[in-house]
């Protein structure tokens, strides 16, 4: 059984920060480049961030880029992202999984920010 878990999110006023964490269990993740997802309400599923094997190649859409930081742990097959500065529009459902083939999707982490 493969299994992705997102935690982290919560509520945050304007300008504050969260550091979500994404669990893998059944697999390894190691060699596969990872990302992060988000779900507004009413809106499709985004893309936000992604990080390759080793960590040494990072991208970000340009609505978050210098705000949110993604980073993985390979020894813990985790991968994290950490929000800073976070806005009203960063207000969505957040996931993470492959980020080719975006096969395991999980329940996400609701992250939810007040103006």
């Amino acid at each position: 059984q493969v299994q992705l878990v997102e935690s982290g999110g919560g509520w945050v006023q304007t300008g504050g920060s969260l550091r979500l964490s994404c669990a893998a269990s059944g697999r390894t993740f190691s060699r596969y480049t990872m990302g992060w997802f988000r779900q507004a309400p009413g809106k499709e599923r985004e893309f936000v961030a992604s990080i390759s094997w080793n960590g040494g190649s990072t991208y970000y859409v340009d609505s978050v880029k210098g705000r949110f930081t993604i980073s993985r742990d390979n020894a813990k097959n985790t991968v994290y992202l950490q929000m800073n500065n976070l806005k009203p529009e960063d207000t969505a459902v957040y996931y993470c999984n492959v980020n080719v083939t975006k096969r395991y999707w999980g329940q996400g982490t609701q992250v939810t920010v007040s103006s």
